[in-house]
């Protein structure tokens, strides 16, 4: 397969609610999406690390600059025969997840258009429906937060995922668990705490969490393998886990016992896939997030959780969780049981009329002349 061209977008979607963690607050999410072409087929794909550098060290910025400056130079014009091919060809760079994996998603995307396979059976998935958990970043109040939770509880959403940081954790954590006693809850720390915060962690073994995400700073694995001794309360990797190698050391220490998989942070599709593999040797259930991606990020996300080891509810949302109106078509949508159907019929793509409306700077890559 061919990469003739590269049409790269960045956009800015804003979102309904204002999404805050323990590392800030988002009023608009900010993406990166590509359209590589070759020969008579296009493929889409959607990258999200946020607007600045809170998550990772990766902004829109950064990868907007990367792939249309860099990496995308370096890949386009040339065949790659499968996607490891193309991870080779960006082997060269070091790091940046995010913008190689703008690049390596389009080329399973342009499969898909090239063969006509749906996007989970290329990855070794199975046509199933993909169970979604509720997730609530920090509210303006406690008493917000606790109709929210009645809500998606009375809904019937099988776990919520709950955004802690210092000064909204310990009592919110044990006013949710007393008055949601028989839900499945987990949280999400954002890498917001150290080891001197054990003191918190041991106060919310008690509660019964299905686990403690990404609890330690975002490329640690030895302090998450000494919190994990530490205390009962499975620890689940998220930031700290940007690669196969990252995810091989944190097995091998023992720094976790759940992991997220989430393909822009993992650098693409085919990582994403070595990632479960290397859980599922391991013993360790795996569950797919996202990044509020639109429905074109979002869709690759429900195709890659109908692989076997996706077992803990996931975090992908209907197009309305975050949108007036989502940038692609179609919107995805949950099913009355909550969950995703996999996509038979094709994968979203941006509406070309919101693209326009939302997108901040557009360029396009070709080979030299």
């Amino acid at each position: 397969m061919r990469i003739d061209k590269l049409d790269v977008y960045y956009v800015s979607m804003p979102l309904i609610y204002p999404w805050r963690t323990a590392y800030g607050v988002d009023y608009d999410i900010h993406s990166v999406l590509v359209k590589a072409t070759s020969g008579g087929h296009e493929g889409w794909s959607e990258s999200t690390p946020f607007f600045a550098p809170t998550y990772l060290p990766e902004s829109a910025g950064s990868v907007y600059y990367l792939v249309t400056e860099v990496f995308g130079p370096h890949i386009v014009g040339r065949d790659y025969e499968t996607a490891a091919d193309l991870n080779r060809r960006l082997d060269v760079f070091k790091g940046n997840s995010f913008a190689k994996a703008a690049l390596e998603i389009c080329w399973w995307t342009l499969e898909v258009a090239r063969t006509g396979t749906p996007l989970h059976r290329l990855l070794g998935g199975e046509t199933r429906e993909v169970v979604a958990g509720a997730d609530f970043g920090i509210q303006d109040s406690l008493d917000m937060l606790l109709g929210n939770i009645q809500r998606a509880v009375d809904a019937g959403f099988p776990r919520i995922k709950l955004k802690v940081a210092k000064g909204w954790d310990l009592d919110v954590l044990r006013t949710v668990c007393a008055t949601f006693p028989k839900m499945t809850f987990h949280i999400d720390c954002n890498a917001g705490y150290t080891l001197d915060d054990l003191p918190f962690f041991k106060a919310i073994d008690g509660l019964g969490l299905a686990f403690i995400e990404q609890p330690l700073h975002y490329a640690d694995v030895l302090d998450h393998a000494e919190l994990a001794r530490q205390i009962e309360t499975p620890v689940c990797l998220d930031e700290t886990i940007t690669s196969v190698k990252a995810a091989e050391q944190a097995i091998r220490v023992g720094a976790c016992r759940y992991i997220n998989i989430k393909p822009g942070r993992t650098g693409g599709l085919s990582n994403s896939l070595a990632v479960h593999d290397l859980a599922q040797q391991a013993g360790i259930p795996v569950w797919v997030g996202g990044m509020l991606e639109s429905a074109v990020g979002a869709a690759f996300c429900i195709e890659l959780a109908t692989l076997p080891n996706f077992t803990y509810p996931g975090d992908v949302f209907p197009s309305s969780r975050f949108y007036e109106r989502d940038l692609a078509t179609p919107q995805l949508e949950l099913t009355p049981q909550l969950t995703f159907e996999p996509l038979t019929g094709g994968l979203p793509t941006p509406d070309p009329e919101q693209l326009a409306k939302l997108t901040v700077r557009h360029h396009s890559v070709v080979p030299p002349a």
